[in-house]
């Protein structure tokens, strides 16, 4: 398990996101009646306006679409991790989800580079989103 480190908090539509992955195993995304997918979660829709929308699972899997790599960490608990990437992966359904990568050096990132979700449990209402390559 990794260092204990801050943790999102449980209020809200961020806080339903973490407790949904963390009660299911699956990544859950906001999907809008006219059919759009969203990500971050929001009341209403960008597209049509609409406030009504259910959480639905996704596959978790996508393409690394940018990156970032730490070298120097700011929070103590990431010290012994260090260098460690933050990569957005554009998912299949569609939307770009934040998330750290796992199971591979930064330096061996790519544009493109095929991923799947590993979620990191950390409690019973929160898994963080961790992506791992396939």
């Amino acid at each position: 398990m990794r260092p204990e480190r801050v943790l999102p908090g449980a209020g809200g539509l961020g806080g339903e996101y973490y407790a949904r992955a963390a009660e299911t195993g699956r990544l859950h995304l906001q999907r809008c009646a006219c059919g759009v997918w969203r990500h971050p979660p929001r009341i209403l829709c960008a597209a049509c306006g609409s406030e009504h929308w259910t959480w639905e699972s996704v596959s978790g899997r996508g393409r690394v679409f940018t990156w970032t790599v730490t070298h120097r960490a700011t929070d103590p608990a990431f010290a012994d991790e260090l260098p460690y990437a933050v990569v957005v992966v554009e998912l299949e359904e569609g939307p770009r989800v934040v998330g750290n990568l796992v199971g591979l050096a930064p330096s061996e990132l790519a544009l493109d580079l095929p991923v799947q979700v590993a979620l990191d449990h950390r409690s019973d209402a929160v898994a963080l989103v961790d992506f791992a390559p396939i």
